[in-house]
């Protein structure tokens, strides 16, 4: 494919990437303020920090893989990290909306590494949106050169969203 017509291919996917990219934080902070009447178990919080911690071990595969050049496996994994990411998301937003927030109760110095994390994991998941559809859509469209630029800006960041999840979880297990 040439330049013109994958950035022809791209740019048809640039509302939906804005869209996606709003309404996604905008109905989950919705969501939050709704509250239904069902008992979800009460395991699902280290189910979906596993989760995290498998979305995270994917990307981190998929990057070997493509370092070594199997472009194949690299595509499989990272669509599979990006299932693993929404299949994370509805997880989450149920359990809230089922169930009240689980405060945490440390005390001293680990109360503000936790905030610390809990707010960068928040900010950059809601920042790491973007980020993971304009990567793949440069990537489908065939775009590689812009793809490879992104994509080492998403990784990290997105490794660090999944890694950090599961931190988040760790810290406050002891307190559901």
């Amino acid at each position: 494919m040439n330049k013109d017509k994958a950035i022809l291919n791209e740019n048809k996917y640039n509302k939906l990437i804005v869209v996606l990219s709003i309404a996604i934080p905008v109905v989950v902070a919705l969501l939050f303020g709704v509250k239904i009447d069902v008992t979800l178990p009460v395991f699902l919080p280290p189910i979906y920090a596993s989760v995290n911690a498998i979305t995270a071990l994917v990307l981190i595969a998929a990057f070997v893989a493509i370092k070594n050049k199997n472009i194949k496996l690299h595509e499989k994994l990272m669509k599979l990290a990006i299932g693993l990411s929404v299949v994370f998301l509805v997880m989450y937003v149920l359990y809230h909306m089922t169930s009240d927030s689980t405060k945490y109760l440390g005390e001293g110095g680990i109360q503000y590494v936790y905030y610390f994390i809990l707010i960068t994991h928040i900010l950059l998941s809601i920042l790491v949106i973007p980020f993971v559809l304009i990567t793949y859509v440069r990537a489908i469209t065939n775009n590689i050169e812009k793809h490879k630029k992104i994509a080492k800006i998403t990784f990290p960041l997105w490794l660090y969203v999944a890694i950090t999840g599961v931190i988040v979880y760790v810290m406050i297990s002891p307190y559901y």
